[in-house]
């Protein structure tokens, strides 16, 4: 399994010729001119708890999270981190638990930290890579936004098949040409988006988790049975998008995903409904994600 240095930017290969050229954003979309460079974990974490309900400078800390060697950006690091499963789960699923695509939606990010707290209580069956804060720039703006630096919505950033084609019509003619909801001008032309992009080609995970908020249900792409309810969450198709990662890893790549949407993006669920979700989310995995077989392609 990958870890933290095997990411580093020396070793990720370039992105696709599709996203090569990134698109030209409107002046009040332009990065900050003095990008954020955090240097150790205090600087990543007291900017992040800052904007993140119910999650203190101590869980961030203990999060031990690490820089994947993609930056946003304003310079800030996508962080994560690999949690193994016990040694008694040697071919163990690998999952990808994200949260924070929007950065308007605060407890997306905020949960996760809460089940990277759990992870570490207790043996794991499951392989974890976890990304809590995926568009920091989103959240750490003046005020928290949905979309990037550039005014990107990374989650209609993906490579769905015929983007060209699909991204921008749907944009202009179903959202009105939405700001919250552009999709840019190539698909992963974002390095955030590019990360997950990448993540998913090199780690090839069995079952990808989103965090979102606040429809309050549950949503599903993908190959094997939907989750009927995780909490008090509820199953509830939510659509198909141009460029999300759902239409993307689910429907093209054949990867499940399941979207859990908070049902509030700045207060967040009691603790008692976040443990819920975090043991009915492993028991849906327990019994609908196989087993990967250990292949040469896929150690």
């Amino acid at each position: 399994m990958p870890s933290a240095n095997s990411l580093s930017a020396a070793s990720t290969p370039p992105a696709p010729s599709i996203a090569s050229t990134a698109p030209a954003a409107p002046t009040s979309s332009t990065p900050a001119k003095s990008p954020v460079k955090p240097k150790t974990v205090s600087d990543w974490c007291t900017p992040l708890v800052a904007r993140l309900p119910k999650v203190s400078l101590t869980d961030c800390k203990n999060s031990k999270l690490s820089p994947t060697g993609a930056n946003s950006l304003n310079g800030f690091p996508v962080l994560f981190r690999d949690i193994k499963a016990d040694a008694k789960h040697p071919q163990a699923i690998r999952v990808l638990l994200l949260g924070g695509i929007h950065g308007d939606e605060q407890t997306a990010s905020s949960v996760v930290f809460k089940w990277m707290d759990a992870m570490q209580k207790s043996p794991l069956e499951f392989n974890w890579r976890v990304a809590p804060v995926v568009n920091p720039d989103g959240l750490l703006a003046p005020k928290p936004r949905r979309v990037n630096a550039r005014g990107i919505d990374l989650n209609r950033n993906f490579p769905t098949p015929n983007w060209q084609k699909e991204a921008p019509s749907y944009w202009a003619r179903v959202t009105r040409s939405d700001p919250r909801r552009y999709p840019g001008k190539a698909p992963i032309s974002e390095p955030e988006s590019r990360w997950v992009y990448e993540t998913i080609e090199k780690y090839k995970p069995d079952v990808i988790i989103s965090v979102h908020a606040p429809f309050g249900v549950l949503d599903f792409d993908g190959p094997t049975t939907p989750p009927n309810r995780f909490g008090r969450l509820i199953y509830n198709r939510v659509g198909v998008y141009p460029g999300s990662l759902g239409n993307y890893s689910g429907l093209h790549k054949d990867i499940p995903v399941v979207t859990i949407e908070l049902p509030n993006a700045t207060q967040m669920p009691p603790d008692a409904e976040v443990q819920r979700i975090w043991q009915d989310m492993q028991s849906w995995i327990r019994q609908n994600v196989a087993t990967p077989l250990k292949t040469a392609r896929n150690p």
